[in-house]
């Protein structure tokens, strides 16, 4: 098995990102209605297989993240998901947090479940070939939120996440995740994004976790999409790197975006102007999902014929996406 800085220098290998296949059931469930097409354990392993089966995903892909079912799940060829992209060189990640719930007395507010029986899930996953894992938090901007209280119940689980993780031998992907939904400003959204991102750093450090193996999953800086108001590149990169040099070590190797709402040419266009924005310590790539998938799903409708001009359009994704990255 590879130590820690060994994943990490390969997940952040240049000209490469992070495709977030990881999807839970649900969320599955709904890309798939939008193309017209049933909830079922067979659609959503067709779904998968679209993308992680298209030849050629390693020159793109550094890493996979994948959802619970798709990790044990086979091609319709008999071969597993997780190995056909080992084959291809691409590290398999596995997410391992459970989903949000309602916090306690915040109303509006939420905490991510997932550390009880981690260690035994963790287990189970390296055996299946897991390099790497996920971690999400979900934080809405609103008046009065997110509350402090909500910020450290995250960061504090987020911390322990990470530190479970590294002793297990893999590398954590903390993943804070500032929601697009909203009325804020950009602002508000950098703001935001300094104060969650910073205490998760401090909550790692505190939990002696080793910051030079860790991936910090961060979400740009953006008005809310209730705003009807765009930002221009320039002016998310510029929020999105000052939130960032106020609240990231310089040990942490490398920062990747969630496209986290944005249309597909949006968040390239947007992580460019975030990489122009030199000089920095981190390695800064993507981890997008809906950006890289989203147009190959409009043409596949889950039918076998569409298949290869669905494929097509995903690599064309993918070369946009690290195209931003020149």
């Amino acid at each position: 098995m590879e130590d820690m800085q060994d994943i990490v220098s390969k997940l952040l290998a240049p000209q490469k990102g992070i495709l977030a296949a990881d999807e839970s059931t649900n969320t599955a469930g709904k890309r798939l209605l939008g193309i017209g097409l049933e909830n079922t354990e067979e659609n959503r392993r067709a779904y998968r297989e679209l993308f992680l089966n298209t030849e050629g995903i390693g020159e793109y892909l550094s890493g996979v993240i994948l959802y619970d079912e798709t990790i044990r799940q086979k091609d319709r060829a008999g071969a597993y998901f997780r190995e056909t992209l080992e084959e291809a060189g691409v590290l398999v990640g596995i997410k391992v947090d459970m989903g949000t719930k309602d916090l306690s007395g915040f109303p509006g507010e939420s905490v991510t479940e997932g550390l009880d029986g981690l260690e035994e899930r963790l287990s189970k996953y390296k055996d299946m070939g897991a390099a790497f894992t996920k971690w999400r938090a979900v934080i809405r901007i609103k008046a009065g939120i997110p509350s402090a209280e909500c910020v450290h119940a995250n960061a504090l689980d987020m911390a322990r996440y990470a530190k479970t993780i590294q002793e297990h031998g893999l590398v954590p992907i903390v993943e804070p995740e500032v929601l697009l939904h909203g009325t804020h400003t950009i602002q508000e959204s950098k703001d935001v994004i300094a104060r969650v991102t910073t205490e998760t750093m401090y909550q790692i450090e505190r939990m002696r976790g080793d910051l030079s193996a860790v991936i910090l999953k961060s979400s740009m800086a953006l008005p809310g999409d209730e705003t009807g108001k765009k930002a221009s590149p320039d002016e998310v990169a510029q929020a999105t790197i000052e939130a960032l040099r106020a609240s990231v070590p310089e040990s942490v190797p490398g920062i990747v975006f969630l496209s986290g709402g944005q249309a597909p040419e949006e968040a390239c266009e947007n992580l460019k102007a975030l990489r122009a924005l030199k000089p920095y310590p981190w390695t800064l790539t993507f981890s997008f999902a809906r950006a890289l998938q989203e147009e190959a799903l409009t043409l596949w409708q889950g039918k076998p014929e569409h298949e290869e001009r669905a494929r097509e359009a995903f690599l064309t994704a993918l070369k946009r996406a690290v195209g931003a990255l020149v």
